[in-house]
């Protein structure tokens, strides 16, 4: 892999979701980093410079995905890079209100690969 190539950065409480988003994304030759939190994630962002996307979790605590996203919009640094709205979260009107809180995408667990790998090639 080249360095230019831009990374995915996962941020997600939740070690298992990471392991398993990572591998199946790794298998198809993407370069992943990954935050256990959201402030761990957005000092990546700012550390690496080359993300070219955030899969962010929506529900984890301290600071929750839509929290997250109303900082990034607001940073200079974060503000154009894409976050896809990664979510247990299913029910009607979840996806417009991930959106509106400024997410570029949005998926539910479990996730569909395939509509994974399409979202993020959206954005890279």
């Amino acid at each position: 892999m080249q360095s230019t190539e831009k990374k995915i950065l996962i941020i997600d409480d939740d070690s298992r979701n990471i392991f398993a988003l990572k591998a199946v994304l790794t298998a198809k030759k993407y370069v992943c980093l990954a935050a256990n939190n959201a402030e761990e994630g957005l000092e990546l962002i700012k550390k690496d410079g080359n993300v070219g996307v955030v899969l962010l979790d929506m529900m984890m605590p301290d600071m929750d995905g839509y929290q997250t996203l109303v900082k990034m919009r607001k940073d200079e640094q974060l503000k154009n890079v894409p976050a896809i709205a990664v979510t247990a979260q299913a029910m009607l009107g979840d996806r417009e209100r991930c959106l509106q809180a400024g997410a570029a995408g949005y998926i539910s667990k479990p996730v569909n690969v395939d509509e994974l790998i399409k979202l993020i090639n959206q954005h890279l």
